[in-house]
């Protein structure tokens, strides 16, 4: 994006209709950007403002803005473009580029690495962090870095959701005590919650993103205001269990060991594994996470297990795709979530996030080759005749230590609310492990599924997220249906988590049948490099798939519906 263009859109930024805040201070006019012989006394709007403020849309262009005309090795251009029409900005950080397309990042043969910030606008540590890191860049800082990656930066992905300040979006996490936006975006949808289904415009720019530049790394940086533990900050890798084996055992063998420890040796904090801790005998203790709670199953889904009585369990939140560190995972690509801990200062919340970005990428600097290695092993495996997950279930591990902590009540000097504050306490407690999921449901993988063209809403999700799929030219026999013997739907609740979904679930079996595959459906084959997120969003019984977000309702919704419109060659 040109520089007058950037400006224009900041100006743009200042005027969006409907969008007054509650409690922000008003946003600043663009600033004329500054010599890099500058960058020293520049500084966020947190930073500046001792910590009490966190910055609005504007801000965060004319920071990038800055940043962008004081580097050559920074292109701030535009992505996509929020509900309420907002330009969603995207930092291109690399040497040797000869511009910020995808074609120019991928020809430098470097890692590449998404770093996405404020999909949740509440949590928005993710966002004053990611632009530490970029006028860190900015000032010549991570050059090693820069030898082996390329960082694809967004620092405000829910730039609506942002606008909307209040000082009770966030309960009693401590600050900023200006107030901060809301978790859903402009339609009053989770993004964190759209990977699947695609409605946003938001989630629909990150598809594209992530299909043109095809990053070997996700970062997905948030705030987590659960249980009162002693971390401060937890973490998560994918969490569905078809997540490819060779991506999964680096992450937990060997990267998130060497962040925690790293971060412990350097700056006494600790980290761990994203977890709530349940009360004795079942139930989940604290307020609600940056993830959320497992959210109810489909009416035919088993339900997990109860913990067991006696000790507590520390427990992860849901393994669907539609979150994103799962949805990466979906694609073969690592997923690093971070959760700094809520009631931890704002300062402390930020440090935390820009501590776990810079081990995270040290491990990915030290380990390109590994990484490399491992992506293309995920994309190569052959998946046909495999047995994966349509759905699952937390499984009970073992006994694991915990460190759980306290906190204080502090006032809110803007409006008196009462904040929550880490006290320096820790008290190792042994729980259940209730980090990892197994199968409750499992499917072969077949070689193709065949997919009628009057399916428009479907082929065309397919599309979005990057799916390959090929027109037939002759009716195809030999295939197997799938007969419905169960076929259910959830009321829709317009949460924000599932809008105005009724979720569908789906049970029976696929058999051998005469029904042909007409001339002008569509195929898709299972030896690509997306066949495990295609297979979960193709598959009947998936849980978070075509049939659970209501993409085959027009058949599927007529009462009576005998079988699976989809057909698939084993």
């Amino acid at each position: 994006m040109s520089r007058s263009l950037l400006c224009l859109a900041i100006v743009a930024a200042l005027t969006v209709p409907g969008q007054a805040q509650q409690t922000a201070p008003p946003a600043p006019q663009p600033q004329p950007p500054k010599p890099t012989s500058q960058l020293d006394s520049l500084r966020t709007v947190a930073e500046s403002s001792d910590y009490r403020t966190t910055s609005t849309y504007a801000e965060v262009l004319g920071f990038m803005t800055i940043v962008d005309n004081a580097s050559p090795n920074i292109r701030v251009i535009s992505y996509g473009t929020t509900y309420e029409g907002r330009m969603m900005p995207l930092a291109v950080v690399g040497t040797g580029l000869k511009d910020a397309s995808a074609a120019s990042v991928k020809a430098s043969g470097k890692l590449r690495v998404h770093i996405q910030g404020n999909i949740h606008a509440g949590e928005v540590e993710g966002k004053e962090a990611a632009q530490v890191l970029l006028r860190e860049f900015a000032q010549g800082k991570h050059a090693d870095w820069l030898e082996t990656m390329v960082f694809l930066i967004t620092p405000i992905f829910n730039a609506d959701g942002n606008e909307r300040f209040s000082l009770t979006n966030r309960g009693v996490q401590n600050g900023p005590i200006n107030g901060q936006g809301t978790r859903a975006n402009g339609q009053n949808i989770n993004i964190n919650r759209d990977f699947m289904k695609l409605e946003t415009p938001e989630g629909r720019a990150f598809a594209k993103l992530w299909n043109d530049y095809d990053p070997y790394v996700g970062m997905d940086l948030h705030t987590s205001d659960g249980s009162t533990h002693g971390y401060h900050l937890t973490y998560s890798p994918p969490l569905n269990p078809n997540t490819n084996a060779g991506i999964m055992s680096i992450m937990k063998d060997e990267w998130f060991p060497f962040v925690t420890k790293a971060i412990r040796e350097k700056y006494k904090w600790e980290t761990y594994y994203y977890g709530n801790a349940s009360h004795p005998g079942g139930g989940r203790g604290g307020r609600g996470g940056g993830q959320g709670a497992p959210a109810t199953p489909p009416a035919a889904q088993p339900q997990a297990p109860a913990a067991p009585a006696g000790p507590r369990a520390w427990g992860t939140f849901e393994h669907v795709p539609r979150f994103h560190n799962n949805y990466v995972g979906m694609r073969n690509r690592f997923a690093l979530l971070s959760e700094a801990y809520a009631y931890a200062t704002f300062k402390d919340r930020i440090l935390a996030t820009n501590h776990f970005i810079e081990e995270a990428m040290n491990f990915a600097h030290q380990n390109v080759a590994k990484i490399r290695t491992a992506v293309g092993s995920a994309d190569r495996e052959a998946l046909a005749g495999k047995t994966h997950a349509t759905r699952a279930q937390i499984r009970n591990g073992a006994m694991i230590e915990i460190l759980m902590g306290e906190v204080e009540d502090e006032k809110n000097p803007i409006n008196g609310r009462n904040m929550n504050r880490r006290k320096d306490v820790i008290k190792p407690e042994q729980m259940t492990d209730r980090l990892w999921f197994e199968p409750t449901t499992t499917e072969t993988v077949p070689t193709e599924y065949y997919i009628p063209a009057s399916a428009t809403k479907a082929l065309e999700l397919l599309r979005a997220h990057g799916v390959q799929m090929r027109k037939t030219t002759v009716a195809t026999k030999g295939l197997e249906q799938f007969a419905i013997t169960a076929n259910t739907q959830r009321a829709a609740t317009n949460s924000i988590d599932t809008g105005s979904h009724g979720l569908r679930s789906l049970d029976g079996a696929w058999a051998a049948t005469d029904v042909a595959a007409p001339v002008g459906s569509f195929a898709v084959a299972m030896n690509q490099r997306l066949a495990r997120l295609a297979f979960y969003l193709l598959e009947p019984k998936s849980d978070d798939g075509l049939t659970a977000w209501n993409y085959l309702d027009d058949v599927l919704g007529v009462e009576g519906a005998k079988a699976y419109p989809i057909l698939r060659r084993r």
